[in-house]
């Protein structure tokens, strides 16, 4: 019998995963042989030089992307094997996202936007969601805001919409790509103390790709990546330990150990 991803007490999982783009001689690896889990409960930070790997490798965990060989699992469901409409589906209701780009739509508010899973997912927010986004508007102070719309906002307010909406309907993994890169200090410790929240308190699965080494350092576990591959893979590490790590990567003399 094959073990289960939740066997093994993982929300997502992949193995000997590889990406490539292009082809010939102008081929680029972005993933080389890859196998990893996402801890259920803890919150995992991704961190690498740009071109490493990381958001490839977010991006087809969260099944944005499709791998080029390997196999890829959210829960116990495998998504390399899923369709369009399925995938779909199962993103909605089991995944948050968390985008740089905010991606909000222009035309809704800001609690239009926050409320955006439940509407495509055809329903409403129960009581006990409701109280759920009324908790992240007030810890996201944006109280003052919800009739407002993305281009009213500041890049920081955007941000913090993005991050209601994704942990609004509690999922069991959310994916965050450079969360708090538009977000001024003081707002960006908020947000990571609320998705540090988000993993020890209500057991969900946060997978966070950052270059910012205080961002990494609020994270359980912290994943470095190089040329496609991960080089270490540590329980969590201050600040100035993840910094280390990355001049050494960048410097070219290997991940200190």
């Amino acid at each position: 019998m094959e073990i289960t991803t939740s066997d093994l007490g993982l929300a997502a999982r992949v193995q000997h995963l590889t990406k490539t783009y292009g082809a010939g001689v102008a081929g680029v690896r972005a993933l080389d042989d890859v196998s990893v889990g996402i801890r259920r409960g803890q919150f995992t930070a991704i961190m690498g030089p740009s071109g490493s790997g990381k958001s490839t490798l977010m991006h087809i965990m969260a099944g944005l992307d499709a791998p080029t060989e390997g196999r890829v699992w959210i829960g116990d469901t495998e998504i390399t094997e899923l369709g369009d409409l399925e995938m779909t589906i199962l993103r909605r209701r089991r995944v948050g996202f968390i985008f740089q780009a905010f991606n909000l739509i222009p035309t809704l508010d800001a609690m239009g936007n926050i409320l955006l899973p439940f509407e495509l997912d055809g329903r409403r927010p129960s009581a006990i969601e409701r109280a759920r986004i009324d908790g992240l508007v007030e810890t996201l102070g944006l109280g003052a805001r919800l009739k407002h719309r993305p281009h009213e906002l500041s890049g920081g307010q955007q941000q913090r919409v993005a991050i209601a909406r994704a942990l609004a309907t509690a999922p069991d993994l959310v994916f965050a790509d450079e969360p708090t890169g538009n977000l001024d200090s003081a707002t960006g410790r908020e947000v990571l103390q609320l998705l540090a929240t988000a993993s020890r308190e209500h057991g969900q699965s946060i997978a966070m790709v950052t270059h910012d080494a205080i961002a990494a350092s609020h994270a359980d576990r912290v994943l470095f990546l190089g040329d496609g591959r991960i080089v270490a893979d540590h329980p969590q590490l201050s600040a100035e330990q993840i910094a280390a790590h990355m001049l050494a990567a960048e410097s070219g003399s290997g991940v200190a150990a």
